[in-house]
């Protein structure tokens, strides 16, 4: 693989994003020409000097807009879109938006879709963001049938709003505090995410109309996260279990630690269903988050990488 890609104008939505700059580089290391369609195209110029001279251009669209997506959508080869919300107006990001992308990457003559939905997404999900989800996926097989859907658990890598947003949390409180302790994650990490997304839009005579559920090696709690991570930065803390209904009350405060929908969506594991196609039938190995997340969780250890262990 490489070749396939080398000058091919890949559009990707939401490229300047966490997982899109990554996706950028494993399309750019491939040799294509990458177009990154973003809201404010400014905050997205961190991609630039990934490629080459000429190999990055940046396009303003919001994929609420049609106009603005057909726009971005023009003369492309390939489309990738990586749009999510964790709050807000799901609906019209998560399905109406995805549906734009869909309908112009068909009438754009694209050869190759791929949309990133995530797992638990399901129209009878208790959360808005899963049903959002759910109807996104199903207005994007309609628009364009050999779409490749990507549904990654949570994702993890040095710039995530999930292991560093807990570390951060936990080298402020003196106890921690955990809210959907038993709930499963299979965390995965970014590099992988993007990888398998580059090579679904390789191949779409391999990987089109397909769906991937994408996890990492390790199932892990929400309570064996923490620890995990409270080791990880050399603490000495001790969790605290947040009951269903104080955790209900806290996601009633406005600017409170979770939402309403953030707590529904903890109801349910966050796991690869069994027998679903993964990150290996996309020729990816899975990274473990014991093996990389270290060198960047080093910077909340209280003397940073010179730490031992530090009691707080």
């Amino acid at each position: 693989m490489g070749q396939v890609m080398k000058d091919s104008l890949v559009t990707v939505f939401g490229g300047g994003g966490f997982v899109g700059r990554q996706v950028a580089q494993a399309l750019l290391g491939r040799g294509a020409r990458v177009r990154i369609a973003q809201r404010d195209p400014s905050t997205a110029l961190r991609v630039k000097p990934l490629g080459g001279l000429g190999q990055v251009q940046f396009i303003a669209a919001d994929i609420r807009n049609p106009a603005s997506v057909a726009r971005a959508v023009a003369g492309s080869d390939i489309v990738i879109n990586l749009v999510g919300i964790l709050k807000g107006d799901f609906d019209a990001f998560h399905h109406r938006g995805a549906a734009n992308v869909a309908k112009a990457a068909a009438d754009a003559g694209v050869t190759a879709l791929v949309h990133m939905s995530a797992i638990g997404a399901d129209p009878e999900s208790p959360s808005a963001y899963g049903r959002s989800k759910a109807a996104g996926e199903a207005a994007v097989k309609a628009a364009f049938p050999t779409a490749t859907i990507i549904r990654p658990s949570i994702i993890f890598g040095p710039e995530d709003q999930f292991l560093n947003r807990f570390a951060g949390i936990v080298g402020m409180m003196p106890v921690v505090p955990v809210i959907g302790a038993a709930t499963k994650f299979q965390p995965v990490y970014v590099a992988d995410v993007a990888q398998a997304i580059a090579n679904a839009a390789e191949q779409p005579g391999v990987h089109g109309g397909e769906t991937y559920e994408l996890g990492g090696p390790q199932v892990r709690t929400m309570r064996e996260i923490n620890q995990w991570i409270i080791k990880a930065i050399g603490r000495d803390k001790s969790l605290v279990e947040v009951p269903q209904g104080v955790a209900k009350m806290l996601a009633m405060l406005p600017g409170g630690p979770i939402t309403s929908d953030q707590l529904a969506m903890l109801g349910r594991d966050n796991v690869v269903a069994e027998g679903a196609k993964g990150l290996d039938a996309l020729g990816v190995v899975a990274t473990p988050m014991d093996g990389i997340a270290d060198k960047w969780m080093v910077r909340f250890r209280r003397h940073g990488r010179f730490t031992g262990t530090a009691r707080a």
